[in-house]
């Protein structure tokens, strides 16, 4: 009867615990916003309508991976005031393609239409003709991740340039006293990718061509975002602006205008998911654990240990 009792009572708080895992899982996965008829959608498919009506007409593509991420990162700078209202407009510069694609997009999202397609540099650190390393830190000459947004413009030894906000901490933070911004460079064109099968590097700026600097300021000064996109798994694990809830879009934005999310592709669906600890890819975070420490602990778990119970009383 004792036995009884006590398998009982387990499966009682087994159960319980089921119960509330369940729970958790279902408040992760089940993402939802509202309309202004308080209508609830699923966030994903509200994304994916938006993105199928911007216009890419004689452009590349900006892939839905990168937009997705994107969007989520721009409706909750929204949200926190980060943002000018005035100024939909997301930028995405997408270092997953070669340098030798136009990988920036300028995207007006309150008329739907790509304002500008064009190159855009990284940093001599992070690569040659892909970007494969980044970094926060000072003399890296590396480019950084993550979100920014828009400030003021200065004249310096790159004639007019926008001073960037980086808003990742831990990951491009330190990007106004790294002094990374947005400029025109000479080794941001055709003709340089035509030369060396690549396109010029920066020190870590987002630099572009010399051609169009004029326009990209004009387009993104005055508090818009930008973001450099990788699939990077610790930052896209533990960046807040990807991770922090979102409860609903931006006034004007109507979900029942948005067409049918069906029409993505399987391939593409984002491929990461995100960590069951972000905090541990952090290098801001208290909870950090470092590459090598974690290689350590990967390496002693793989251990055969078995013998510890021949040798011990």
């Amino acid at each position: 009867m004792k036995k009884l009792i006590l398998c009982l009572s387990v499966a009682g708080i087994l159960g319980v615990s089921l119960k509330i895992a369940t729970a958790e899982e279902a408040n992760k996965t089940n993402i939802t916003t509202t309309t202004a008829a308080n209508k609830p959608i699923n966030l994903d498919s509200a994304i994916a309508g938006i993105y199928h009506q911007i216009d890419f007409k004689g452009d590349e593509i900006l892939s839905f991976d990168a937009f997705k991420t994107a969007y989520r990162g721009y409706l909750n700078l929204m949200e926190a005031g980060k943002l000018n209202k005035d100024k939909k407009i997301l930028s995405v510069a997408d270092f997953t393609l070669s340098s030798t694609k136009h990988r920036l997009w300028i995207i007006d999202l309150q008329n739907n239409k790509v304002l500008l397609n064009d190159y855009v540099a990284h940093g001599q650190g992070s690569g040659n003709e892909f970007a494969t390393a980044f970094s926060n830190n000072s003399n890296s000459h590396q480019s950084s991740l993550g979100f920014y947004v828009t400030a003021g413009t200065y004249v310096g030894k790159h004639g007019t340039s926008l001073r960037l906000e980086g808003m990742d901490k831990g990951y491009n933070s330190a990007a106004y006293e790294r002094a990374v911004v947005v400029h025109g460079a000479d080794y941001v064109n055709s003709s340089f990718v035509a030369s060396q099968n690549r396109l010029g590097r920066s020190w870590g700026c987002p630099a572009v061509s010399s051609q169009v600097i004029g326009k990209v300021i004009n387009y993104i000064q005055g508090g818009t975002c930008l973001f450099i996109y990788y699939p990077k798994k610790d930052y896209l694990a533990s960046s807040y602006w990807l991770n922090n809830k979102i409860d609903h879009l931006p006034s004007g934005d109507q979900i029942h205008d948005l067409k049918d999310p069906t029409m993505i592709a399987e391939n593409a669906q984002p491929k990461y998911t995100y960590a069951e600890n972000a905090q541990q890819y952090n290098p801001e975070s208290p909870l950090y654990v470092s590459p090598d420490v974690r290689k350590d602990r990967l390496l002693l778990a793989s251990l055969d240990l078995s013998f510890v119970n021949n040798v011990l009383p």
